[in-house]
């Protein structure tokens, strides 16, 4: 939710839009972390037994291990439906002694760790010189069992106007289509799950690594299984006392610095002097109504309908605050709305469609059960703030009320105590899980480092030298000798001053200048 974080997860959130394609829902989702997806071949992938087998996943060209489990939907009712739990095993690159392995655990929540398991491997790389690497699609993500409802086309998504949904009704279309007991699916039960893959493939200790919602499904692997843990990285900290309803002050914060960059960068704000102007300006104008136009669509060049609501426009920036590629688009994006061509959000919009893949069933199950029940008035208040919050709690009091998912006990939202390894890493730039929520989990872990990177957004691991440290930690066992000094490359780039240069534009309009291009950023 944060997308895993998406998850690259806005506005209208998730379940009001569930009838449509579930990566046009994902743009409106309050959070989530996302990497680049490398979809699996569910064809080459699929077990019809708990035995592993070789095989191929899509992105990555050496063969893999996969396999399933069968475990109990309902863990209280040991006899009854059973699921089957997919995992493909990354092998190590050199011989090692199999007793151990990293599980990467995806964001969301609703992400499948099998569709990113290219981005996975990459990012990852030197661990997996020494460990096997283990993916595991959640209950209700990917292959196992996805809660996903069917959706229409990405043209529909453009032409739609999210106000007039009426959540409840579409919530409960979901709900009717779907073939589970959602109320099986929340965060312990996949806990469950982990540990039962875990024993299956005879790996005696796990070293974890979770990003955005990931870090939760670590932090209570933590707190339930310590014996099977060696190690443990959390990027993107999602901290057990935060309810993740309570991202609108990330996103508001990640918008402030964004605006501030520009503000200080002698390109970008001679290009755009007036950003924050223009922002509050397109604002306001889809705050009264929609803007209805045609526009060559993103991915076919055609000429389609769409409908720019506050939701999209906002929904769309905010993806593109998720990375520092994308969120160098962003000035002249807005600028370019505030002159009436939303042709630059409606390409910031496609590019965030199709890497989210966000099982919204499943979304929905964590979220209702594990935050949504917890809000105290205080925090609902202070929710209601900003245009994202207020805009989730709206959605998610009339979605969660049709989901009915019972409440996780209230120490759930304690703090995670515990003596194992473990590096946190947080983005400055971050629009999800800002750098006080790894703070505040840092709370009772005694033998615990966080490191901040200052030029990194969501996801540290996957922008910069974050990998090398996991490598070591898992290596040394330890986070005695981890040092952050890497972490402050400056891995931002430029601000692109129009959509094509990131470079100064001469004001003599026949001069031909050497520009660097979007293709070749």
């Amino acid at each position: 939710m944060l997308h895993g974080m998406y998850s690259q997860l806005h506005a209208r959130v998730a379940p009001a839009l569930w009838r449509h394609k579930r990566v046009a829902i994902a743009v409106l989702l309050g959070a989530g972390f996302t990497i680049p997806a490398a979809h699996a071949d569910s064809a080459t992938l699929a077990t019809t037994a708990s035995n592993q087998q070789a095989c191929y996943v899509d992105g990555l060209s050496e063969q893999m291990q996969c396999g399933s489990i069968s475990v109990p939907e309902n863990y209280a009712k040991p006899n009854g439906k059973q699921i089957q739990i997919h995992y493909v095993v990354m092998p190590s690159t050199k011989p090692n002694n199999k007793s151990t392995a990293l599980l990467a655990i995806a964001g969301g929540p609703g992400q499948s760790a099998i569709e990113n398991a290219k981005g996975f491997d990459r990012m990852l790389s030197k661990v997996r010189q020494t460990e096997d690497v283990i993916l595991i699609d959640q209950r209700g993500t990917g292959q196992s069992n996805a809660l996903q409802c069917v959706g229409d086309a990405f043209d529909s998504a453009l032409a739609i106007d999210e106000s007039l949904f009426d959540t409840r009704v579409e919530t409960q279309k979901c709900l009717d289509e779907l073939d589970a007991d959602v109320t099986q699916y929340g965060s312990l039960n996949a806990l469950k799950d982990f540990e039962a893959v875990r024993a299956h493939l005879g790996y005696q200790k796990l070293n974890l690594y979770g990003v955005s919602y990931g870090t939760r499904m670590a932090q209570l692997y933590m707190r339930h299984y310590p014996q099977s843990l060696a190690t443990v990285t959390l990027d993107g900290v999602v901290p057990m006392q935060q309810s993740v309803l309570a991202i609108g002050n990330a996103i508001a914060r990640a918008f402030d610095l964004l605006i501030e960059d520009c503000s200080n960068n002698e390109l970008c704000h001679k290009q755009f002097p007036d950003l924050k102007a223009d922002l509050d300006k397109v604002d306001a104008e889809l705050t009264q109504a929609p803007q209805i136009s045609l526009v060559p669509d993103p991915l076919t060049g055609e000429a389609t309908k769409l409908t720019m609501t506050r939701s999209k426009f906002k929904g769309a920036l905010r993806m593109a605050l998720y990375s520092p590629a994308t969120r160098s688009l962003i000035p002249h994006a807005i600028h370019q709305a505030a002159n009436g061509n939303f042709q630059p959000i409606t390409g910031l919009y496609a590019m965030s469609m199709d890497n989210v893949g966000i099982a919204m069933g499943m979304h929905a199950s964590v979220v209702c059960g594990e935050d949504w029940q917890r809000l105290t008035p205080e925090l609902r208040e202070q929710t209601n703030q900003s245009y994202f919050g207020h805009e989730m709690l709206k959605t998610f009091a009339q979605s969660c009320e049709v989901w009915n998912m019972p409440a996780v006990d209230a120490n759930f939202s304690d703090a995670i105590a515990s003596d194992i390894p473990t590096l946190l890493l947080s983005g400055e730039l971050d629009p999800a899980t800002p750098p006080s929520w790894g703070e505040l989990a840092m709370e009772k872990l005694t033998n615990a480092k966080h490191f901040v990177a200052p030029y990194a957004t969501h996801g540290v691991a996957y922008q910069s030298c974050g990998n090398d440290l996991i490598a070591e930690l898992v290596d040394k066992g330890s986070v005695a000798d981890l040092d952050a000094e890497c972490l402050s490359e400056d891995i931002r780039r430029n601000f692109y001053l129009n959509a094509s240069t990131v470079e100064a534009i001469p004001s003599d309009d026949s001069s031909k200048p050497d520009e660097q291009t979007a293709l070749n950023q």
